[in-house]
This record gives structure tokens, C-alpha cells and sequence, in this order.
């Protein structure tokens, strides 16, 4: 098709689409735009896929009026089967158009979904060369990603694709998986989206099928890690990378963690021609584990500088500890679901096994400064005397999912009681209110603020809003230090902190649970995420080395 019948074909949709505003019940006009859109898609997918969106629209308000309705619903699937060559979204879709609702994958997690599908198509349409996926345990990624090889396969059957996971009975599963969608006519509308495409070959033993015809790298290879993978694919299209780490036994194991990434860097990643794309999913045990290996590696080493990647981590709860899998129909995972599972990890004192599981968050254990069951606990209940001081160090934060994170010591003679925290990620206008009512409440003696990019603001603004309410206290100010320096000084702080009393389980409110799960995550092993509990802890040591004077009147003895 030249430029100028692209143009002709371009206009004339656009004055259909002028008519249907007028009249979206036109038949005629509704038809005739669908043959023009099946005509220029080819040649201008996006702009194709845009114009069948907006007629699809039209249909479903005609359909809405009553009008034609068994015509139009029938047009409006030839449109979704027209966008199947073309978009990941719609192929899933159409693919079980014939099923029940609610026996379907997609469409009751498509909410939840449609995102990490939106980047899916990005690496198929070129915009991305790696894409990384974290995911919680049965929440359907492998399904996914199952979905995709079966699309992929059929749009381009002469490209090569690798998959690739811990387990021969993953891959074989997997492989079963792909010839259940294609050979599946009563579940699967695979032979109408691709009527062309036919399985030429397959292979149960080497798990590997071919379309069309029968090639010497297949259309699809499925392989363990550990299985043979020199010679068996020259993988030119996609190289999957499934849960290559298959327990928190081999995530804890440093000898199974260099092997896995061997396999990967001398093996797996060598089938790869330059032009294929790279998918790694998985659950995130360890930092060492083979996608930490490589997200490591792109971000540091500036050889990989023309990479083009995405890291996807989708976390079982959200910040407000809502659900991110609450799928249509109970098919995926409540709040409560989650809380009770993150409450019993919190019980067995394994919290890094929920952050690796469930949030996407590998953590050394080997390297935790401060394990819960070393820590000391008391009831709510301080000692009945006068403490002789009450202070907080505050670590200031400005966004990016940091948290204000502010402790409030009791000190009774060489004994530390912190009976509550300002442990929150919002912004300044709602932290400072925070913190300024735990100094009142606790008639608090002496502030540390830290003096961060903006520490001096936030503490001229604390001053300010405790001068207003008419109470006044010590606050001074600390300048913030390096990355490395902060880690040196919580660990050199860590056998003080480990002698303060924080308040026992069921005792706290929903910021003191943040601060301690935040402290006792804290590893001297790989980078942290967030580290705001403990250097505020460590702050507060360095306020405790500052000299303070009690002060008594006392009755006058002569």
C-alpha cells in the first residue's frame, strides 16, 4: 500500500467516525469502517488498533440501544479478533471469548493485569530489550506468560523461543500448557485467531514443538536449567526465564546460588542471538539470586549502558495494606488473605520470607542486624517513676517511599522504653502535625532533626508549629551523612539498640508494626530498601551520648 492509499484509507475513516457521531446506529457506515480497518492495520498497526478501539465504542453504544444487536455483537468480535494479531491484550481476550465468564483467565484479573500486559507489548513492540516481573506466588504469571508463547509463536512461527525454569516438571508442564491451547478448539479460539498456522512437529521428550514447518531451532524450546542447553535452541526471539531459584532452601544456599547463575550466564543467556528480548519472572529470594545478577549488572556496569529495561515488582499488599490480586469471582487473594499470611510469618519471626514471597523484596538472612527474637519487649507499661529524659531523633524524608521516621525514648537510668513512633511515607504537610503531637503528647525534652536536603525547613517548621501551640523543647539539628557512613553507624549502634524495650506484639498501632518490620529487614548484606527505622534509632544512640542535667527543687535545709 502506497503513502498516498494510506492517507486516502486514514481519511476516510475519520469521516465515518464524523458520521457516526451523528448516527452510532448506522450499520452500513459501522461495517464499511471495519473493512477499512482491516485493510490498513497491516501497515499502520497503532494507528489501526486506535481507530478499531473507537469503533468498538460505537458498537457497544448501539448495542446498548437495543439496535442490531446480534449483527453488531458479531462485528464487534471480528474487531477484537482483527487486534489479536497485533495486541497481547485483545489475543488474551479473544482467546477465550467462548468460555463461561468465570471460568476464564484473563478478563476477571485484566484490571489487575493489564499493566504488566501494557509492558509485555512494549518488549514485543520494541520498546523495551529486558523486562523483570516479581509477582506473589499463584497470582498467575506463569499462566501469562504461558498466554504469551502461544501468541507469540503463532504471529511469528519462524522466530525461536527458549523457556527456560528450575524444574524439568515446570517446563514440562509448560509445554503441555502450549499444546492444550492450540489443540483445544472447544476452549480456545487459538486455530481462529492464526487459522493459517498448524503444529508441524513436537517433541515431549526435548519439549520442543514446531508450526508450520519443522525447523532445526524450533518455534518454541522449553528447557530446565539444569537440562541440556548448548545445541538444543538458537533462541532468536524471546528467552523466558521463569522462577530459576526453586526454594528459600536454595535461596539460603550461597554454592546453589553461584551454580544457578552460572548456568544462566554460560548456558541460558548464550542461546540468545543480540536482536532477542529477555523476560525474567520470578519470585524474589535473594539479592544474589540470577535476576538479581542481572538487574545488578545493567544498573552498575555502564557496558550495558544501551539496554533498554523495566523492573515490574507487584507486591501482595499495597502501602495502605490493600490486596493488589483481590480478582472478579474469588479467584485471587483478599486483604485478609494477605495480612493473615504476613501475621503468621510475622508469628514465626520470618518476616523475611513474607518480603520475598509476597512483596518482592529478597532479604539476606545471614546479614540481618536485628532479628526479632533477639530483641527485648515489655508490656505498654513503663516503670512508675519519673524518667530522666524523653526524647526523639527524627529522620527526615521527602517522598520516594521513605518514611518519616521519628522514636519516642523514655530513658530511666541505663534503660530505654520506646512506647511509640512517627513511622509514615506522607508528605510534610502530613509528618510534621505527626510529630509535633507526639512531642507535646510525651511532653517530649529534646529533638534531634536530622539535616537532610530540607532538614533545616523541616525544622524551622517544627519550631514554628510548637511556638504557635505555646510548648517548648530542645531541638537541634544533625547533618545527614553518606549511604555507607549511615550503614557503619547503625551497625556500630546495633548493641545499644538491641538493649532498648520496644513494645510487644499486640501492643502496637499500625506505624509502630512498619517501624519494627523495617528494623528487623535491616541487612549489612546487598542494599536496602529503606533503612529509616534503624537510623533513626542510631540517632537517638547519639543523643543518649549528649550530657543532660535533671534538674529538682528541693526544699531549702537552712
Amino acid at each position: 500500500m502506497t503513502e498516498k492509499e494510506i492517507l486516502d484509507y486514514n481519511l476516510a475513516i475519520i469521516k465515518i467516525f464524523i458520521l457516526l457521531d451523528q448516527d452510532f446506529c448506522d450499520t452500513t457506515k459501522l461495517i464499511e469502517c471495519y473493512t477499512l480497518i482491516k485493510t490498513i492495520i497491516p501497515h499502520e498497526v497503532k494507528q489501526g488498533l486506535y481507530y478499531s478501539t473507537k469503533l468498538k465504542s460505537y458498537i457497544s453504544r448501539a448495542i446498548k440501544k437495543d439496535y442490531d444487536v446480534i449483527n453488531l455483537v458479531g462485528l464487534k468480535d471480528k474487531l477484537l479478533l482483527l487486534e489479536s494479531h497485533y495486541s497481547f491484550d485483545s489475543y488474551m481476550q479473544c482467546l477465550e471469548s467462548n468460555r463461561p465468564l468465570k471460568e476464564r483467565f484473563y478478563l476477571p484479573r485484566r484490571k489487575q493485569l493489564f499493566s504488566i500486559v501494557n509492558d509485555i507489548q512494549k518488549l514485543v513492540d520494541d520498546e523495551l530489550d529486558e523486562l523483570f516481573i516479581s509477582m506473589p506466588p499463584r497470582t498467575g504469571k506463569t499462566t501469562l506468560i504461558l498466554f504469551f508463547v502461544t501468541w507469540i509463536i503463532g504471529r511469528s512461527s519462524e522466530l525461536s523461543n527458549l523457556y527456560s525454569a528450575y524444574s524439568d516438571v515446570i517446563t514440562s508442564a509448560f509445554y503441555d500448557g502450549i499444546l492444550e491451547i492450540i489443540n483445544d478448539t472447544y476452549t480456545y479460539r487459538w486455530h481462529d485467531i492464526f487459522p493459517s498456522s498448524t503444529i508441524a512437529s513436537k517433541d515431549a521428550k526435548d519439549e520442543t514443538i514446531d508450526l508450520n514447518r519443522s525447523k532445526r531451532y524450533h518455534s518454541v524450546t522449553c528447557r530446565s536449567l539444569y537440562g541440556t542447553l548448548n545445541g538444543a535452541c538458537d533462541c532468536n526471539g524471546f528467552l523466558i526465564a521463569d522462577d530459576l531459584i526453586g526454594s528459600i532452601e536454595e535461596a539460603l544456599n550461597p554454592d546453589r546460588l553461584i551454580s544457578a547463575w552460572q548456568k544462566v550466564d554460560n548456558n541460558l543467556i548464550p542461546r540468545a542471538k543480540e536482536q532477542a528480548k529477555f523476560l525474567w519472572i520470578g519470585t524474589r529470594w535473594s539479592v544474589a539470586d540470577p535476576i538479581g545478577k542481572r538487574i545488578n549488572m545493567l544498573l552498575s556496569d555502564p557496558t550495558f549502558s544501551t539496554r533498554r529495561y523495566k523492573i515490574v515488582n507487584r507486591s501482595a499488599l499495597n502501602e495502605n495494606n490493600e490486596s493488589n490480586f483481590e480478582y472478579l469471582f474469588g479467584v485471587g487473594y483478599s486483604s485478609m488473605f494477605y495480612l493473615q499470611r504476613k501475621a503468621s510469618f510475622e508469628n514465626t519471626d520470618d518476616l523475611p520470607s513474607w518480603d520475598a514471597q509476597y512483596m518482592g523484596q529478597p532479604i539476606e538472612r545471614s546479614g540481618l542486624l536485628f532479628k526479632s527474637d533477639e530483641l527485648k519487649y515489655y508490656n505498654g507499661t513503663l516503670p512508675s517513676e519519673t524518667p530522666d529524659r524523653i526524647f526523639t531523633a527524627v529522620d527526615v524524608a521527602w517522598g520516594g517511599g521513605d518514611y518519616v521516621s521519628a522514636p519516642i525514648l523514655y530513658q530511666f537510668g541505663k534503660d530505654i522504653y520506646i512506647p511509640d513512633v512517627v513511622f509514615n511515607n506522607g508528605d510534610k504537610t502530613i509528618t510534621r502535625p505527626l510529630v509535633v503531637n507526639k512531642i507535646i503528647e510525651h511532653k517530649i525534652n529534646a529533638v534531634q532533626i536530622e539535616k537532610n536536603n530540607g532538614g533545616d525547613e523541616y525544622k524551622e517548621d517544627i519550631e514554628e508549629m510548637l511556638e504557635t501551640l505555646g510548648y517548648k523543647c530542645n531541638i537541634t539539628s544533625k547533618p545527614a551523612v553518606t549511604t555507607t557512613k549511615k550503614e557503619i553507624r547503625i551497625f556500630d549502634r546495633a548493641p545499644e539498640i538491641r538493649n532498648f524495650y520496644f513494645l510487644e506484639k499486640g501492643k502496637r498501632h499500625a506505624e509502630y508494626n512498619k517501624f519494627m518490620e523495617n528494623l528487623c529487614t535491616f541487612t549489612m548484606v546487598g542494599k536496602n530498601k529503606h533503612d529509616d527505622a534503624p537510623d533513626s534509632l542510631s540517632q537517638a544512640c547519639d543523643m543518649m551520648d549528649t550530657a543532660s542535667v535533671k534538674v529538682e527543687v528541693i526544699k531549702r535545709k537552712f
